[in-house]
């Protein structure tokens, strides 16, 4: 066996899926159910970064360069691909994506550098449709998350032009849309007519958060972060004088609130 890491991990890896004396876990996998580990393992290492934990960041790092090797060792059972197979593929798209570092450089700044890339993404898609024309909105993987996805679709789209002029249309168009809800709430529609009303709103606000800049998870992870310290405060006021919120009033509650967002103004967090 290799000195080298990772050939000492691709070893590792194989011996567990050896049909003698593997791992029976590891052999009852599949691409399928290994998927959402991926996910969690990629949140984790998204964590790892936002508290700027280094030793954390490189051990979430190797549970996420795990998984890829899981992946590998699957495919090249089936005959498919290999480990040396992905690493060879991201390398030549790499070097097919940067250009202008790779062949010559065109002066293109960032963002510039940005539109090359999807260019060439475009053209990676269209080479993959053989001869079809592909769509604008083709590649982009619905197994996004949600809002992700929806800012995915909205870029692709506002690239050709159909795209709002300025963020005050989006507010206008919120407002619309609020409206539809609310008459919808009103004259109590089904709850699918309810669902894809709300479907709208949130497509809108994402939209709103695109043209200002805005990264909408970021953003909607601020906001979370933002309640938990605040409920949080109500919490301990309430356990301060031997209650609990179940045997709060909602006024108290609210009066609570409104001196944790204080407390937070005075003390730099800001956030409405």
């Amino acid at each position: 066996m290799s000195d080298k890491p990772i050939d000492r991990l691709l070893g590792i890896m194989a011996r567990l899926r050896s049909p003698e004396g593997g791992c029976p876990w590891d052999l009852e996998q599949t691409f399928s159910t290994i998927a959402p580990y991926t996910i969690e393992e990629a949140y984790e290492v998204a964590e790892a970064i936002e508290h700027g934990d280094m030793p954390q960041l490189k051990d979430e790092l190797g549970d996420l360069l795990f998984q890829v090797v899981f992946y590998a060792q699957m495919a090249k059972e089936n005959g498919d691909f290999d480990f040396d197979a992905i690493a060879s593929a991201i390398a030549d798209k790499m070097i097919r994506r940067h250009p202008h570092v790779f062949v010559e450089n065109d002066g293109r700044d960032s963002a510039g550098q940005v539109e090359a890339w999807e260019e060439t993404k475009a053209s990676e898609r269209a080479a993959k449709a053989q001869g079809a024309e592909p769509g604008i909105l083709d590649g982009v993987a619905r197994t996004l998350p949600p809002m992700t996805r929806a800012l995915k679709l909205q870029n692709r789209a506002a690239r050709v032009g159909f795209d709002w002029d300025r963020p005050e249309t989006i507010l206008d168009k919120l407002a619309e849309e609020a409206e539809e809800i609310a008459e919808e709430i009103r004259s109590q529609a089904p709850f699918d007519r309810l669902e894809d009303e709300m479907g709208d709103v949130l497509f809108v606000c994402v939209n709103l958060a695109r043209k200002l800049a805005i990264d909408p998870e970021r953003a909607l992870k601020r906001a979370n972060a933002k309640f938990e310290r605040r409920f949080r405060h109500i919490e301990a006021e309430l356990k301060a004088s031997g209650r609990s919120p179940d045997t709060a009033t909602l006024d108290e509650m609210e009066a609570l609130w409104q001196a944790a967002k204080t407390l937070e103004k005075s003390g730099g967090h800001g956030g409405g």
